[in-house]
C-alpha cells in the first residue's frame, strides 16, 4: 500500500517554517570567504558526527571525536565508539556526494548509508539488506518493550513505499522541512535494520534537506538539537496508542512530530546564522557553491537495546 502520512500544518509549524526561511536567506546573503566556509562546514560535520553517535550512547567527547576523525587517534576502551564515529563521518561524506548527483533517492542509497554507518570506518562496503527477523526496542533499565516494529516480511514493501513517497509529487509539493521530517519519522517507524536505524534516519533527513534546497552550505547540525534534550526527541517520536506497529502506530497522526522537527530545524538554522554572521566579519565574498544545489523548493527510549 502507498505511504500516506497523516498530519496537519499548524500555526506552530507555519511559524517554524518562516523562521527557517528567514535564517536560510540570511546565511545565503552573508559574505563569507571560501576558507572560512570550509572551516565552518568541517565543524558542522564533526558536530553532527559527535551528537548523532552520542544519542546512541557513544562516550567520546567532541574533542575526542575531532582527534579520531582528523588524526585517527585511539582511546583505550573506546574502540567501538571510535568505529561508530568513523562510520558516521564517512556516511556524511556520502550524503554530500549523493546530493550533488541530483538524482532521486533510491533504496540502494539508503542501504549504502546504513552500510557506512556500520562499516567501522572501512571504505569498501556493500549496501546492507533489510533485517530478516523481528527486532524489539526495550528500555535499557526496565527491559520493558518501548516499540515493536513491523515484522520482517513487511519491511521491504514499507521501505519501497517510503522511497516512492519521497519522490512523488504529493511530497514534492510540501515544504522541504516537512518532507524531511516525515521521512525521518517513517524510517524510524519501519526500523528496517537490527542496529543503526537512528543514525541512518538522521542521515536520510540530511540528504532530503540538501536535495530540497536546505543544505545551508553544509553548516548546520540537526543532531545537536536532538542531543540537547533526548527526552523530547524520544517523546516526539513515540506516537500512537500502542508500542506495537500494527496497533495504531502505522495510522497515527504525526503532527506532534512534525512540529518538533520543524522547531528544531528553525533553531539549528538560526544558530548557523549567528555563527556565520560572526565569521563574516572580514566582508570577503563567498564564491563557493552550497553543499548540494537545490532541486526543489517546494529512536524511542534512552539507550534502547536495538538502535
Amino acid at each position: 500500500m502507498p505511504f500516506k502520512p497523516k498530519f496537519s500544518i499548524t500555526a506552530t509549524i507555519a511559524t517554524s517554517l518562516m523562521r527557517i526561511e528567514g535564517a536560510k536567506q540570511a546565511v545565503q546573503d552573508l559574505p563569507i570567504t571560501a576558507a572560512v566556509l570550509a572551516t565552518l562546514r568541517e565543524t558542522a560535520r564533526l558536530y553532527s558526527t559527535h551528537y548523532s553517535t552520542m544519542i546512541e550512547g557513544n562516550r567520546l567527547t567532541q574533542e575526542q571525536v575531532s582527534k579520531v576523525v582528523g588524526r585517527r587517534q585511539h582511546f583505550p576502551g573506546r574502540e567501538r565508539d571510535e568505529e561508530e564515529v568513523l562510520g558516521y563521518y564517512a556516511a556524511l561524506g556520502r550524503v554530500e556526494k549523493i546530493a550533488a548527483a541530483l538524482s532521486p533517492i533510491s533504496e540502494t542509497d539508503i542501504e549504502t548509508l546504513h552500510a557506512l554507518v556500520m562499516a567501522e570506518g572501512r571504505t569498501k562496503i556493500k549496501p546492507t539488506p533489510y533485517r530478516d527477523g523481528q527486532n524489539v526496542i526495550r528500555d535499557s533499565r526496565s527491559r520493558g518493550i518501548v516499540y515493536m516494529p513491523p515484522e520482517a516480511k513487511d519491511v521491504a514493501s514499507l521501505m519501497k513505499a517510503l522511497v516512492e513517497w519521497i519522490a512523488a509529487p504529493v511530497a514534492a509539493a510540501l515544504p522541504g522541512p516537512i518532507r524531511a521530517g516525515i521521512a525521518h519519522y517513517q524510517f524510524a517507524t519501519i526500523h528496517p535494520y537490527y542496529d543503526g536505524n537512528g543514525r541512518t534516519a538522521r542521515l536520510l533527513t540530511t540528504l532530503i534537506l540538501h536535495l530540497g534546497g536546505y543544505g545551508l552550505k553544509g553548516l548546520y547540525s540537526l543532531e545537536e538539537y536532538y542531543a540537547r534534550d533526548l527526552g523530547s526527541y524520544y517523546e516526539a517520536l513515540s506516537i500512537g496508542p500502542s508500542h506495537n506497529y500494527y496497533e495504531g502506530r502505522a495510522t497515527a497522526d504525526i503532527t506532534k512530530w512534525v512540529e518538533y522537527f520543524c522547531a528544531g530545524m528553525a533553531d539549528s538554522f538560526e544558530s548557523v546564522r549567528r555563527r556565520a554572521q560572526e565569521a563574516a566579519g572580514s566582508g570577503a565574498s563567498d564564491r563557493s557553491q552550497a553543499a548540494a544545489p537545490a532541486r526543489s523548493q517546494a529512536a524511542y527510549s534512552p539507550r534502547a537495546v536495538s538502535r
